[in-house]
């Protein structure tokens, strides 16, 4: 682990009785723990030493950006049958509704894309598809859950968590999880998507709100009535009880975690703002990531521009983040029963809502992915596009669609993952699987992305209640197709 050099702590030392100072003290104190995950060998060589993962909150409609359906062209408008009895979630049975998009080929793989993710079409080549993931329920909250944490109740890590809790950190002045939430606000279950639960405190996400003044809450003093000598009275204080705390409970551990976690929020009071800094960037890249209106406004209404600007803020930052050494990043789209609607849960106007969104996804996306690959960092960095799950190909209202867990598409690109290539289809409406016996689930995914970073899924386990928990509880294998 690359520890401040010489330099740089002379540098701080300088600052004085600063906030830059107190810093420095924390940052004497390193324990080789924090900076080392709980795997000291990996089960195989890894392709991938990083995740990024984009989560469509609200539940992002397949069929209207990746799943192409011809016949539902064919049938517009014509009374659905899908032969079976189907459970909707609330009145979305109407006639069946093809895509007010277009579609269209793109790149040599030939894999359509709608009109309004088309920034992605130069990058098709390098995404991987996943067009038959099923979930286990229609509810937000439950479905969520599922996608971000592998159950689909509350209590359990988020993937970032696990994969925090295995390989530690790259650099020890940056969070190893880092989760950037929608500026409008959480998704459904808020933090609890990316909590540790019974991991470790030091491996739960850290939430960054880049469009806001204080974008890391209490991370540095705000008060007026904090100064420096006060802040390090108080700090002396508190080390001081915690170590005659520590010194009668050597077995505990949680404090020891608390006190890492601290130590972790002094030194990025040095390094978080600089990676937070967007000045530093050249204004193509900029440009590319939807950047070239400082100042601009908008109007009330859902659109493209804004939504192209904050979701590719969170795609440069990511970027950022990464190459220096966050193993994890969470990138966030929609907030949770917005209204009017600010999410993917488009239940009256798939036109209205998945529009704007999707543009500005895909504007930050394209970027994201070709701006890691001409710095050399997509080959080792997986990107997961994921959603809690898709949406009916019946209408709802006369423009909107339902919810429908039965089938909904995943990406994957970079890290080892085999690009242009399509995994698992969906049948002829775009409703379920195609072949209904042999669908792919979260925990496959998870287990791919898990087997790319170095790690057999199975055995990666804590301890738990009496039970051997793992990201893919007791279901998952590996998508060899998927992979390189």
């Amino acid at each position: 682990m690359n520890r401040p050099g010489t330099p740089r702590r002379q540098f701080v030392r300088q600052l004085g009785s600063g906030f830059g100072g107190l810093a420095l003290a924390m940052l004497e104190r390193t324990t080789a723990a924090e900076d080392s995950g709980a795997m000291r060998v990996l089960h195989h060589p890894p392709r991938a030493k990083r995740v990024i993962q984009l989560f469509m909150g609200g539940a992002a409609s397949h069929l209207d950006l990746w799943d192409h359906k011809p016949l539902l062209d064919q049938r517009h408008g014509q009374p659905s049958d899908f032969g079976e009895h189907v459970e909707a979630f609330q009145n979305g049975l109407g006639p069946w509704m093809k895509s007010p998009f277009r579609f269209r080929p793109c790149g040599e793989c030939g894999h359509r894309l709608s009109d309004v993710v088309q920034p992605l079409a130069d990058c098709v080549d390098d995404m991987a598809f996943v067009h038959n993931m099923v979930g286990k329920t229609g509810v937000h909250s439950q479905a969520t859950y599922l996608q971000a944490t592998g159950f689909d109740r509350p209590g359990f890590p988020g993937m970032g968590s696990w994969i925090s809790y295995a390989l530690g950190s790259l650099n020890e002045n940056l969070p190893t999880f880092v989760v950037l939430p929608d500026h409008r606000g959480f998704a459904s279950n808020g933090p609890k998507n990316w909590g540790s639960a019974f991991l470790p405190a030091s491996s739960q996400g850290t939430a960054v709100f880049p469009q806001r003044t204080n974008p890391i809450e209490d991370l540095i003093p705000q008060a007026p009535f904090i100064n420096a000598g006060s802040e390090r009275a108080t700090r002396q204080l508190l080390q001081k009880m915690n170590g005659h705390f520590l010194a009668n409970r050597p077995d505990d551990s949680r404090l020891e975690a608390r006190l890492r976690t601290y130590e972790l929020a002094a030194r990025m009071q040095l390094s978080a703002p600089e990676a937070l800094d967007l000045s530093q960037e050249p204004k193509h890249i900029l440009a590319m990531y939807g950047l070239d209106r400082p100042g601009a406004t908008y109007p009330s209404h859902i659109n493209p521009e804004e939504e192209a600007e904050y979701f590719g803020r969170k795609c440069l930052i990511a970027r950022r983040l990464v190459e220096r050494g966050v193993r994890f990043v969470q990138i966030w789209s929609g907030n949770d029963n917005s209204f009017p609607r600010r999410n993917w849960d488009s239940h009256e106007d798939i036109a209205r809502d998945h529009g704007p969104l999707a543009h500005g996804m895909a504007v930050g996306a394209a970027a994201l992915l070709k701006d890691l690959k001409q710095r050399g960092l997509l080959e080792d960095t997986i990107v997961l596009w994921t959603t809690e799950f898709g949406r009916m190909p019946s209408t709802q209202g006369s423009r909107g669609r339902d919810h429908n867990p039965y089938v909904f598409t995943n990406w994957l690109c970079g890290g080892g993952i085999r690009g242009g290539i399509t995994v698992g289809e969906s049948d002829q409406w775009g409703y379920k699987p195609l072949d209904r016996d042999n669908p792919t689930q979260v925990y496959d995914i998870h287990a791919t992305i898990l087997h790319l970073l170095g790690i057999n899924h199975k055995q990666l386990t804590v301890r738990h209640d009496g039970i051997d928990r793992r990201l893919t509880d007791v279901h998952g294998h590996v998508i060899e197709r998927l992979t390189a």
